[in-house]
This record gives structure tokens, sequence and C-alpha cells, in this order.
């Protein structure tokens, strides 16, 4: 177990440099904050329009009850180990060094591409929101296409353009900036301390869960039960496929296990921070789902804002508008929570040696991770600014599966090597609940498609290559192991 890394129960704690200030409410609010947003405003519809139909319903219930075994994992294991790094932390505690490494290769993955990811949606429903309004951004500002740089910069170095890239840069397009303005003003909400950004989550948190209750309300009125007919239009494999694409939605859970180190009593409020906020949002995305395609054919919802679209359809402008609105603030949580998790984690890798160590400083008057923030926002902002992510999204999916898979493994494991460890949380049902984990865990991967396993290979290679000439000589256990003179 890492030397940095917060001491376990029953001990004084020691000082991280990290302000101890969230309470129980402020873990729930964070989980719901990093898990309602993307799922319902955007997958919702893609998911049941090409995948489940209806049955988007189930596709939820499988993903929520992976998990669900998942975060009793997590909870007894944010109980009894600790420290920022999330399933990193766990690994490194139960695992081992190189284990923990590609833990956290994989949440960096998880949490940069996820908060660049939704941070792209979020810039497409502001154009919306301003353009029915009557403001008009610039194309070139708001998208982003690789043709049209490609032969910006062969132009710069006077250099003849392709006929075939000239014709695709026509349509213009050169950075996504609200995408990237958002990630960088975020990056100075976090910095300021976490106490604000609490508060800020929980705010925004306060809108969205409003604006679902305002659908819900409205869509209980205009239930057509014919609309569930076929139900499983795909068949089973659909709801696989859908369970696997909306997993996405799920992922901000586990950022409630990285505050621990901010939490005034870790030990208790990790654990019902992130059940409760797990339990609270599967609840609402079956509701919403099950009304979303009781309230308008499933094949109407491929689109951007399936849920503000529904209520254009039935004639409800004014809802629309107020979903559409809802949505953009809800996306923003999500990115503040994914962004907060990334540096958490980060930090924690930084303290071990297997990042730099000038990342592990903590600002003495804010008390959070400056430089990391700081590092991080500008690396996602060129991501979300220039990069058209397109499917590289799916990585986050298969990301998360992996890490959320080993944490599982990590309870069996530590039930075996540490059994007089104090356990203030255990999960019920040991070894059944993490093995049924692992299991749920491991069906969703395969449900994802091969392109997906091969861009992850390639990171995990890339991974392999930093860890080896960087990480395995800086770390802490490394320079225990071999004083250097």
């Amino acid at each position: 177990m890492s030397v940095f890394r917060t001491k376990a129960v029953g001990g004084e704690r020691e000082d991280t440099g990290l302000r101890r200030c969230l309470t129980t409410a402020d873990l729930i609010f964070l989980g719901i904050g990093g898990i309602i947003g993307a799922g319902i405003f955007v997958l919702t519809g893609v998911a049941a329009a090409l995948d489940a139909g209806p049955a988007i319903v189930l596709s939820f219930i499988i993903s929520g009850l992976a998990c669900a075994f998942t975060a009793l994992s997590y909870a007894e294991l944010s109980a009894a180990v600790g420290g920022c790094g999330s399933a990193y932390g766990y690994a490194y505690a139960g695992l081992g060094e190189i284990i923990a490494w590609i833990v956290g290769w994989d949440l960096i993955l998880e949490y940069g591409v996820a908060t660049a990811a939704v941070a792209i949606g979020w810039s497409g429903y502001v154009r919306d929101a301003l353009t029915s309004v009557g403001i008009h951004l610039p194309l070139a500002l708001t998208r982003v296409n690789i043709y049209a740089i490609a032969a910006w910069f062969l132009d710069l170095i006077h250099r003849p353009v392709p006929a075939l890239i000239a014709a695709k840069a026509s349509t213009g397009g050169f950075i996504n900036l609200p995408a990237a303005a958002v990630i960088l003003l975020l990056s100075l909400v976090l910095a300021a301390g976490v106490r604000q950004s609490a508060a800020f989550n929980g705010l925004m948190v306060f809108v969205k869960l409003a604006v679902i209750a305002l659908f819900i309300g409205v869509a209980c009125f205009h239930v057509t039960p014919g609309n569930w007919h076929p139900f499983m239009p795909f068949g089973w494999p659909g709801v696989m496929r859908g369970a696997a694409l909306i997993f996405f939605a799920y992922i901000g859970f586990d950022a409630v296990s990285t505050a621990a180190e901010e939490t005034q009593n870790p030990q208790r409020s990790l654990p019902i921070g992130i059940i409760v906020s797990l339990v609270v949002c599967t609840a609402i995305y079956i509701v919403v789902s099950g009304l979303l395609t009781l309230i308008v054919p499933y094949f109407t919802l491929d689109t951007a804002s399936p849920v503000a679209r529904s209520m254009l359809i039935l004639g409800h402008p004014v809802v629309a508008l107020m979903i559409g609105i809802g949505a953009i603030v809800g996306l923003t949580s999500v990115m503040l929570v994914l962004f907060y998790g990334l540096t958490r984690i980060f930090l924690a890798m930084s303290r071990d040696g297997l990042l730099p160590d000038a990342f592990a400083a903590v600002n003495i008057r804010t008390k959070t991770p400056v430089r990391v923030i700081l590092l991080c926002g500008f690396i996602m902002a060129l991501i979300a600014g220039l990069t058209p992510i397109g499917y590289v999204a799916e990585l986050v999916n298969i990301g998360t599966l992996a890490a959320f898979t080993i944490v599982c493994a990590g309870v069996l494991v530590m039930r075996y090597t540490k059994p007089d460890m104090v356990r203030p949380f255990r999960a019920p049902g040991s070894p059944v609940v993490p093995v049924l984990g692992m299991g749920f865990c491991l069906y969703l991967m395969l449900s994802l498609p091969l392109i997906t396993w091969l861009r992850f290979l390639v990171w995990f290679v890339i991974g392999m290559a930093v860890y080896v000439f960087y990480g395995h000589g800086h770390s802490r256990l490394a320079t225990t192991r071999h004083p250097r003179s």
C-alpha cells in the first residue's frame, strides 16, 4: 500500500493537504451530478432507436445491476482503504503496483475522454439554444473538420492542397470553441476549492432534477401503450448492445470514491454516497426511458436531444426549451464531477511516483491540486476543441468496465490476503456479489464491438510503455527497494 495513502480506519489520518469538508449529502449530490446527464439527455434515444427499442428499460436494468454489484464492492474498499485514488488505490492496496497502474491508466482514459466527449455534446446543446433565440455562432468556431485543418496547415507551409481534402474542407470548422471554453472554465471552478465546487454541483443537480420531474409530469398525460409493441424489436442481442452503450451513463458513481480525502467521515459517508446515488439514478433512468418510449415511437428518438424532441412532437415547445436548458446544466455537472475524479486519480498516481512528482503538490491556499487541474484542463480542452471524438468515446465504456472488474476482484483477493483488515462496510453476500459484478462487467465488455477492443489494446500498450520507461523506475516501491545514492 502506498505510503502516501490515508491510514486505515482506527488510526490518525495523515494530513494530505486536501480540505476535509464534504458531507454525506455532498457525496450523494456528487454521485447524482456525475450520473444524470448524457444518459438521459442523449444516449437514451440513440440506444432505443438503434439497439433496444422499448426494451431500453431492460438495458438500463442490466447496466444498473452490473453497477450495483460493483458499487457494493467499491463501498467496501472505499471505507476500508480510503485515499483519493478510487479503484487505482484499491488495486494498489490489494493487487500490487502493476495492476494498480493498469487500473489507473484505464481510469485516466475513462475520465479524460468522457469529459471531452460530454463537452462536445454540451457545445451542441448550447449552439442549438442560442440559435433558437436568434444568435448564430460561426460554424468555424463550433465544429471540427479535420480536412479544413489539414488544408489550412498545408496552405500555411505553402504546399498544394489535394483536391479531395479541398472538397471535404469546404464545410469549414476549425475548432469547437464552446467545448474547449467550458472545460477551461470548470478548471477555474475546481481550482478554487472543493467546497465551492460541491456547492456549484449541488445547484446544478437541483436544476436538472426539477427538469426531469417536469418531463415525467407532462409525459404521464401522453402515454400510448401501443408504442411498446413490439417491445423488443431487435431481440435480446439488441438489449445487450443497448446495455453496453448506455453503461456510459453510469460511470459517474465511482467518482464519489475519489473524494475520500476530502470527506469529513469517509468510512460512513462514502458507502452511503455511492449506493444511494446509484439507486436514485437507476430508478430515474428506468422511469424516464420507459415513459420516453411510451409517449413517442422508439424509432423517432435517434437524435442528440431525444427528451426535448419528444416534447416538441407532443406540442410542448416551452417544456422542450426548459428541458434543453436542463440538459445544458446536467451535462455541465457531469463534466465537473468527471473532471474532479480525473484530477484526484492523477494526484494519487503522482504521489506514488508513477507520474511526475511535480503534480503531487496541493495548493496551500485553495487546498486543491492546482497543477494537476490546470494540466488536465488544458489537455482535455485541446481534445474537445480540436478532435472529432466519434467512436473514441466507446473507449470510456471498455476502460470503465475493465476497472470495475478489477475492483470486484480486489474485494475477493483482500478478503483472503487481509482477513483482519477493519471493514466498516462489507459487501453483503460475499463472495457472490463481487463475482456477479465481475460476471456482468465481462459480459458487457464482450458485447462491445471488436474495433473498441483494438483501440483499448492500443491504449493499454501505450500505458505499459509509460510504466516500463518511467513509472516502474520512479515509483515509491522502486525507490524504497533500491534507494538512490
